[in-house]
């Protein structure tokens, strides 16, 4: 299951997640982060229960941006017990972000 992170959902879905979260922060106007949208979802399919994969709109959610300094989209933040501990910008093969949820979950 694909999640929408807001700042209204941020505390509970993802500071208080009791599994990772992978955040793909994206716009709808962002071709690379188009072109990634399809590798989101097979991930959230792939790892869904063990680690909770969801979109942030850059354009909705400015705060959340700012707050991970998101200067490049797609941007992609790894969170482990309400942490980040790793992240990636652009548009990156699918075995490059399912490596890293490995080493998450």
């Amino acid at each position: 299951m694909e999640y929408r992170f807001t700042k209204d959902n941020f505390g509970e879905e993802v500071l208080n997640s009791d599994v990772p979260v992978l955040i793909d922060f994206y716009a709808d106007w962002c071709g690379p982060c188009k072109m990634m949208g399809p590798v989101v979802e097979e991930l959230a399919k792939e790892f869904d229960g063990k680690v909770k994969i969801g979109k942030v709109n850059v354009d909705e959610q400015q705060e959340l941006a700012q707050k991970f300094g998101v200067m490049s989209i797609p941007y992609f933040a790894f969170i482990k017990n309400g942490e980040l501990v790793d992240n990636t910008m652009g548009a990156v093969p699918k075995n490059i972000l399912v490596s890293k949820l490995q080493q998450l979950a």
